[in-house]
């Protein structure tokens, strides 16, 4: 296995880069139907209130303040955005530790410092460049200069949502209420390419096959969401896989803990031509 520098945006190598994490099975993907065609075969009409409600859902996003999680690919990403103390923290792993690699990355981010504690494993591990002095166990203090406007080391506190639910909603192009606060149908990935859980040229090797993925949605008894999941069909170069995206704790998340001075030390060059 050869390993490349990590720079489709940190969620988007968590959930959708083959050959770091193993994809789930084609037939796992597969199983679901698309949803934007009736038994008949006849496209059902638009349900304009339904894709309101959606758009709708997704408001509270931009407060700032929510719990997170992000799977797919047998990778998972989970945190939570604190607005009012301008802090944000995610945990991500991606692979298995029998995978040739497996990578544990634990981001802080209080405004206007940001951290992250780095743990690679697995046998293309030993062919990263500077592995000792990646990992320390210890968290590495990031140069802002170095990461702002960085997808995977950086947090835009002007867009707080790191799966970009707005814009995968706005791309939907057909849906229906399945019951209540449950939704089903179709969005066109090519417009939401900007969709932090999303990686560009994954949308690009789904060619036309992007322009109506299925989907599912859940909100609450609120109308915010709650749940989104992408069933993303086979592209020919990995399998087709399940993206899973769950909110919860809205207005209760917690101010991010920064890390004790005597687990910091400052980043070394290693780490950002990791992410270059």
């Amino acid at each position: 296995m050869t390993v490349r520098r990590l720079s489709a945006g940190l969620v988007a190598v968590a959930l959708l880069t083959p050959g770091v994490a193993a994809c789930t099975t084609a037939g796992d993907a597969g199983s679901t139907a698309t949803p934007s065609a009736t038994a008949s075969g006849a496209a059902p009409e638009a349900d304009t209130d339904a894709k309101q409600a959606l758009l709708d859902s997704t408001r509270e996003i931009s407060n700032g303040n929510f719990r997170f999680s992000m799977s797919g690919a047998g990778s998972t990403a989970e945190g939570q955005v604190h607005q009012p103390s301008q802090s944000a923290e995610m945990r991500v792993r991606i692979g298995e530790p029998t995978d040739d690699l497996a990578i544990s990355l634990d981001l802080i981010h209080a405004r206007p410092d940001s951290w992250v504690k780095v743990d690679l494993k697995g046998r293309a591990a030993t062919s990263v460049p500077g592995l000792d002095r990646l990992n320390l166990g210890k968290y590495q203090h990031l140069d802002q200069n170095r990461i702002q406007g960085d997808r995977n080391l950086g947090f835009d506190f002007d867009r707080v949502d790191p799966a970009g639910s707005e814009a995968l909603t706005q791309a939907i192009t057909e849906v229906r209420r399945t019951g209540d606060g449950t939704y089903a149908g179709t969005i066109d990935l090519s417009k939401a390419a900007d969709a932090g859980s999303l990686d560009p040229t994954l949308i690009t090797a789904l060619g036309a096959q992007a322009n109506s993925v299925p989907f599912t949605a859940t909100t609450d008894a609120e109308g915010r969401l709650t749940e989104l999941v992408i069933q993303l069909p086979d592209t020919g170069q990995a399998a087709g896989q399940e993206i899973r995206v769950t909110y919860a704790d809205y207005g209760n998340a917690t101010e991010a803990q920064k890390p004790p001075a005597d687990q910091v030390v400052e980043a070394p060059p290693e780490l950002y031509n990791l992410f270059d």
